[in-house]
This record gives C-alpha cells, structure tokens and sequence, in this order.
C-alpha cells in the first residue's frame, strides 16, 4: 500500500473508515436473531432492584409531604432530623434548630432530605442500581441496552454525579446529627435519662447502618488513602484506608440495609406518633 493512502472500507467494523458502528444490534456484528444468548432469569435483578427503590421512592415521598407524625417524645424521625424550621412539631417539645423562621410553610423534611437523597442519588452503587433498574442501561450483563448512543456521564445531567465527593461532606454531618437523636432516645417522655424502649434500640441498628455505608464510601476510601504515594510513611491512616476497604466490600448489602433500617425507623416514630401502639420499654 503507497504511504499516505487510506484503508478501504471493510465490514467487520473493526479498523475500516466508511462504516458506522451502532452497537451490538448494528451491521457491523454478527447477525443473530436473539437479542442475547443468555438463558437464565437475568431479568429478575433489575426488576427487584427497580421494584424496590420503588417502593421506598413512594413511601418516602408520602412521608416527606405529609408534614406529620413524625415526632413520638423522645423520638424524631430520621426523615425530619435536624428540624431546622419553626413548624417542626419537636420545636414544641425539646431543643430545635430554628434556623428557618416562620415563613417556611412547607414540610421541614424537604430541608432536610436534600443532603442524604443526593448522597445516595451520586452513590456509586446506587448508580449502577437505577441505572440498570430504570434506564437499562444496560439491564444486565452480556445483555444489549436498548439505546442507540452511549455519552456516559459526559452530559448534563448525568455529570453531576461528579458532586457525590461533597455530597458525602453532607452526609457525615446528617450522620452525626442522627448519632445525636440516637442517644436523645435513651431519655423518656420529661426527657429523663435512664429510659431505654424498642425504639431506642430500632435507633441504634439504626445509626450503626447509616454509618457502615457512609464510611463504606468510594469517597471515604480516596479521603482516607487515596493520595497517599507511600503507605509505609503513613502507617495509621493505611490502617484506616483497610478498614474502609474491607467495609467497600460490602458497599452494596450496606446500601440497601441502611435504606431499609431508615424506613423502618421512620415507620416506627409514625406508628408511635399515631398512637398505634406504645414503646415497649426495657428500663
């Protein structure tokens, strides 16, 4: 071939110029009648991820707007902790951050829900999660995603995943304030200390969760270790940067169980708030 001349066009798709590559469904792969040749139930891991962000995508918005029961002395929702507004019902009944005056109208979880929503909305793993649950994208693996183009996160919105390092700032901090109302649920009703119900310990497992999946963060990690050039010189912080590894591990069990055990502690405030029953206590 004379130098400075180009290859013709081939149809393998693979070096040939003329051609358009369009994914595995287009002219350049082989032609197969099957969308996929796997012949497991793959379908099941997206509908159930799908299925249940779903459902805490539902109840968790019900419970952000409905601006009630969630406060049940000494426990407030985690939904609605720090309550930094005027109508927040605790504001009645104990210390309250009052850094929103009366003309905020709607419900103060909206202040609220804003930082741990978009730490788990730019998680790592909640991306994946969505991403194959809702978008298919792709659904499964050795399974084509029904898009005809693939940017990434390239674009907007999707770039402003690059923001879960700063949203995960804001999560420690919410972390920190629920540590806070863990050990307020160990006082009773005049706030005594010495009282510990079934809802002190719903708190605890509670708080234990949202720890482990915080610090179980991608972020956390490259905080901890992640540009350090020499471990040897930094023996304490490489102590740390393993534990957060061995907690990465299990980034995914600790997602969902920690979006759980926030639901059920919220259920828990309501069905103590609505009078449903009362706080079986231990002490």
């Amino acid at each position: 071939m004379a130098t400075g001349t180009q290859p013709p066009p081939d149809s393998t798709g693979l070096g040939g110029r003329g051609v358009r590559a369009t994914g595995v469904r287009g002219p350049t792969r082989a032609s197969i009648a099957a969308g996929h040749l796997r012949t497991d139930r793959w379908w099941l891991a997206p509908a159930g991820t799908a299925a249940g962000l779903l459902a805490f995508i539902v109840y968790s918005t019900w419970r952000a707007f409905v601006q009630s029961h969630y406060y049940a002395a000494p426990y407030v929702s985690p939904f609605y902790s720090p309550c930094v507004a005027d109508n927040c019902a605790p504001m009645r009944h104990g210390p309250n951050w009052d850094l929103f005056g009366s003309w905020w109208g709607l419900s103060p979880a909206l202040l609220i829900l804003i930082f741990p929503l978009g730490f788990r909305l730019t998680c790592y793993y909640y991306r994946k999660a969505y991403y194959r649950g809702f978008w298919a994208s792709p659904p499964a693996c050795a399974v084509a995603e029904p898009h005809t183009k693939y940017s990434g996160e390239t674009r907007f919105p999707l770039i402003l995943q690059n923001i879960h390092r700063y949203f995960f700032y804001a999560a420690l901090l919410v972390a920190c304030v629920l540590t806070y109302d863990t050990v307020l649920s160990f006082r009773d009703e005049t706030y005594a200390w010495g009282h510990m119900g079934l809802g002190s310990l719903v708190f605890v497992v509670n708080i234990v969760l949202i720890w482990a999946y915080t610090l179980s963060c991608h972020s956390c990690r490259h905080v901890i270790g992640g540009r350090l050039r020499h471990f040897s010189a930094h023996p304490v912080r490489y102590r740390l940067w393993g534990w957060v590894g061995k907690l990465n591990n299990r980034h995914m069990q600790l997602a969902w169980a920690s979006l759980i055990s926030v639901a059920v502690c919220d259920f828990y405030v309501y069905l103590l708030a609505t009078g449903t029953f009362a706080d079986p206590r231990f002490l």
